[in-house]
């Protein structure tokens, strides 16, 4: 799965992978992508969400900073830490949060100075690139790579689900979502949003 921590979309869906893990034969691995990546220079975009990409340049940093130092498997703890804190908090983006995550996480809470810093922008672009490249630049997150019925891999939007299902019925999700996602020349299952994010 291809996050960005402060969308709370992805966060749901990230809560819901972990709830299919327990019922079904998968092993979720956990990867950076970027809003504030995927919308540079979309002028037309409203006030209110460039000021939020503005504040999501941090967070995406200090995961990569962290998976290049400690691997892949740190994103797992650190991106449970920061989404408790952004989205069940509800805490402001900014250093005392990305330290106190770190920790949590068991992680050099010195690479909460990478929020602030382009040292890892080329492996965060190059993150976020091996994400979005199979599914196109006109989605969001979280976008999930995963076997297709031939063993193919076959790349995804979504789900964007509020609240994560749990138990069976996060499995049966699975099933669904991996079901059309295998379908050749399917591409878009949607319907209007009637309600915000619901963290349960």
């Amino acid at each position: 799965m291809w996050f960005d921590p402060a969308c709370p979309w992805a966060w749901i869906a990230s809560r819901w992978l972990l709830e299919v893990e327990q019922v079904r034969d998968l092993d979720v691995r956990f990867h950076v992508m970027s809003l504030a990546v995927l919308n540079e220079g979309r002028d037309e975009l409203p006030e209110q969400y460039r000021e939020f990409l503005r504040t999501a340049w941090g967070p995406v940093r200090i995961c990569i900073a962290a998976e290049q130092r400690y691997g892949t498997d740190a994103l797992r703890p650190l991106y449970t830490a920061l989404g408790t804190r952004i989205h069940l908090g509800k805490e402001e983006r900014g250093q005392e949060l990305y330290v106190a995550a770190l920790t949590e996480a068991g992680l050099d809470p010195a690479l909460a100075a990478a929020a602030d810093s382009t040292e890892y922008d080329e492996a965060l672009r190059a993150s976020h690139e091996a994400g979005m490249r199979p599914v196109g630049q006109d989605v969001g997150t979280p976008v999930i790579h995963a076997p297709g019925p031939d063993g193919k891999p076959v790349a995804f939007f979504g789900p964007v689900i509020t609240p994560a299902p749990k138990g069976e019925a996060a499995g049966r999700l699975w099933d669904g979502v991996l079901l059309v996602a295998g379908t050749p020349g399917f591409y878009e299952l949607k319907r209007t949003r009637e309600q915000g994010p619901i963290f349960d």
